[in-house]
């Protein structure tokens, strides 16, 4: 190794020259000379690539050479004249196989055998410990069911503390609200701080759709505004949140919506009671008894003058249009004058929803606050209220995710995003146009703004230690600090909705209606002689007017009924998934989706229902937080996760767009396109799931029937 070293670095003298390694500090020539004598070294080619890769940067920092030309050329006169002293060796030639080479040629036939996992056996649990971790267990559901009751409580509390809303036929308490200036406020939820000080100016006679995310706080704002919480609201303000469904109890559909007059419904009892009475005194009068006989404090004079006000008062309210109004809006609320009249307690949720809606119309506040109010309306009904709204002659805020009604009745978008409200003029299309036009020129702003700091900066950081440029750089760090700083754009994550798809196709017969009917007990015959099938790419939607059967059939084609005659066949190797209109009904509020999940599918591993739960938009702090604490639309997402989790190949969805936002209602509508077993482009794919995705016109009448519109 020594006589190669010592070759090499006479050849290194030889091609630099005596005066050039002379000045060069005497370690980097013995490391050049070592690195040249190296047998393992890799020389390349013969044009010194090899060696100007290894030593060049180092030849030209020593100054060895003058350039990058000319280190190429002294890299070259040195593996050759390294060559003509043998120590850059030639590499041996790569030559082809004349044929093909099995490597396993002569090994044994036998596979080998799989590595094993270890598994660590864990000492077995004593009786104690299991009883421990169950007590744990029983005492972590106590503290979630005690913080979700008070959590019901406080909610309660607050929807009592609220200031009741009547119809207002005078002026008392303050003139008429106008304008409604709200500054400087935050809405904080369980901690959480979801809007920080905001000022919003409701302008009166203005039409107001409040859109945003599912969990941005939109309902806790109408919450807050409903309940006077933010300052600036007018105390004598009549603000009215239509939140929550109506009490079921004896009362009709149509008294319900009256009793919302208080004033009319106690002068029309004092009118009764007073009528009453001025009759059993002229009764008592025919009996030749004394006409000054006072009975329980009041003559007939007295009675027929306050009787003579109350009907001018009622004159004044127009008392009598009052119940043809109620009857309108209920009737346009898809309320057959059947229905008007029957108790409240015999309705749905839904139903009682829309009674609680016909109320705050027929009050018609100073301040009306809608959370989704299309949510459970069919087609009529939805195009009545936008007809209806369009003349409401004060202000109104809505909370809608449908585009169609939101372009119809509003005049004004309220965006809430990142804990900012933000006002833009017009309907929700003009608002999607104006804050795209927005967010690009904010880009622009930014790229600008950045490029700017980053060209001041980078002259500070130059000339920071340089005296002579001492007030040069001062002025750019003042500059620096002077400039405005503008947000970087934060758009919001993409929506997903991944529908697993099924690993086994089951053949056909997958279900089958034959001559099937069905009627509930006691009423009329919903369907007839049905006579239709599904298969594993049908692709079905069901529309209707409701109550006449959708979420029935549904049930029919799920199990959860049977048809009176006829047969429904399922063949027992399709799994099924319905996700129905209460499915809120069906989760447990007092855990996080994560365990709801973990209870549902014992046995699966955390990180796999993360996955999948993350697949549906529910990812990260979102799956460990309290699902009373969620929104309506998070839980929907909820609901989704838990129905597709067995891979079902064939989804029943019942309204599955209510509570969702639009964006989530645009992922739904990607997702479902393109479930497995019809692709985008209408062609069969081996493996899939069945939506029901046909057009299903459902009519009424002697004979009720179904008729199927196959779209392509």
């Amino acid at each position: 190794m020594a006589a190669l070293v010592a070759t090499s670095m006479g050849v290194v003298r030889e091609v630099l020259g005596d005066s050039v390694v002379d000045e060069v500090d005497e370690p980097i020539v013995d490391y050049i000379a070592n690195v040249l004598a190296d047998q393992d070294f890799d020389f390349g080619p013969p044009d010194g690539h090899g060696i100007f890769d290894a030593l060049g940067e180092l030849l030209i920092d020593a100054r060895c050479v003058y350039d990058r030309e000319h280190c190429l050329e002294v890299c070259a006169k040195l593996c050759e004249k390294l060559g003509s002293h043998g120590i850059v060796k030639p590499k041996q030639a790569v030559r082809s196989l004349a044929a093909p080479l099995r490597m396993n040629a002569g090994m044994e036939e036998e596979k080998a055998p799989k590595k094993t996992e270890y598994i660590f056996d864990a000492p077995p649990l004593s009786s104690r410990d299991k009883a421990k971790i169950e007590r744990n267990k029983r005492k972590e559901d106590r503290q979630r069911e005690a913080q979700y009751e008070m959590h019901v409580a406080e909610m309660e509390a607050l929807r009592a503390g609220m200031p009741p809303v009547y119809v207002n036929h005078s002026n008392v308490g303050g003139s008429t609200i106008r304008d409604i200036h709200m500054q400087n406020f935050s809405v904080t939820v369980g901690g959480r701080d979801l809007i920080q000080d905001q000022t919003l100016t409701l302008a009166f006679g203005r039409h107001y759709g409040l859109i945003g995310r599912n969990g941005t706080g939109k309902t806790s704002l109408l919450r807050a505004m409903a309940q006077h919480a933010i300052d600036g609201i007018p105390r004598n303000c009549q603000i009215l949140h239509v939140e929550q469904e109506v009490t079921g109890d004896d009362t009709t559909a149509l008294q319900c919506v009256l009793n919302a007059d208080v004033e009319r419904v106690q002068l029309m009892q004092e009118e009764a009671r007073l009528g009453q009475q001025l009759k059993d005194l002229e009764d008592e009068t025919e009996s030749n008894q004394s006409l000054d006989k006072i009975k329980d404090g009041l003559d007939k004079d007295a009675i027929s003058k306050r009787l003579e006000e109350i009907y001018k008062r009622l004159e004044y309210i127009d008392a009598d249009a009052a119940e043809a109004r109620a009857a309108s809006i209920l009737a346009g609320l898809s309320f057959t004058p059947e229905m008007q009249l029957k108790n409240t307690k015999a309705f749905s949720g839904g139903w009682r929803m829309r009674i609680a809606l016909a109320r705050a119309l027929f009050i018609e506040p100073d301040l009306l606050l809608l959370d989704e109010p299309t949510n459970h309306l069919d087609l009529h009904a939805v195009l009545w209220l936008e007809t209806y709204l369009l003349k409401w002659p004060k202000t109104f805020i809505v909370v809608s995710h449908a585009r169609e009604f939101l372009n119809t009745v509003v005049t004004d978008i309220l965006h809430l995003h990142g804990k900012k409200l933000h006002a833009y003029k017009g309907d929700y299309d003009t608002f999607e146009r104006t804050r795209e036009e927005h967010l690009k020129n904010q880009m622009k702003a930014f790229e600008t703004n950045e490029k700017a700091r980053g060209h001041m900066q980078e002259f500070i950081d130059k000339f920071r230690y340089n005296a002579k440029r001492a007030s040069l750089v001062q002025s750019r760090i003042k500059a620096l600090e002077r400039m405005e700083h503008v947000d970087a754009v934060v758009s919001d994550p993409d929506y997903k909705f991944e529908f697993p798809t099924p690993e086994d196709r089951p053949g056909p017969p997958i279900i089958s209606f034959s001559d099937a009917s069905f009627g509930y007990p006691g009423g009329p015959i919903l369907f007839k002689n049905l006579n239709f099938g599904i298969d594993l790419d049908s692709r079905i939607a069901m529309v209707g007017s409701n109550g006449i059967g959708k979420s029935t059939i549904l049930k029919l084609i799920s199990g959860d009924l049977q048809p009176t005659s006829g047969t429904v066949f399922r063949s027992p190797k399709v799994r099924m998934a319905v996700f129905s209109q209460h499915h809120v009904d069906g989760l447990d509020l007092t855990v996080n989706p994560l365990l709801y999940m973990m209870r549902c599918f014992p046995g699966v591993p955390e990180q796999k229902l993360r996955s999948h739960l993350g697949s549906f938009g529910v990812s990260g702090n979102l799956a460990l937080q309290s699902m009373y604490t969620l929104s309506g639309g998070q839980k929907s997402r909820v609901a989704f996760a838990k129905i597709t989790f067995k891979k079902p190949h064939i989804i029943l969805l019942d309204e599955p767009s209510n509570h969702l936002d639009l964006d989530a209602v645009e992922a739904l509508i990607q997702g479902s396109a393109y479930i497995p077993g019809r692709s985008a482009d209408g062609k069969n794919t081996p493996s899939g799931s069945a939506v029901f995705y046909f057009v299903v016109k459902l009519s009424l009448g002697c004979n009720p029937k179904i008729v199927l519109y196959y779209c392509r």
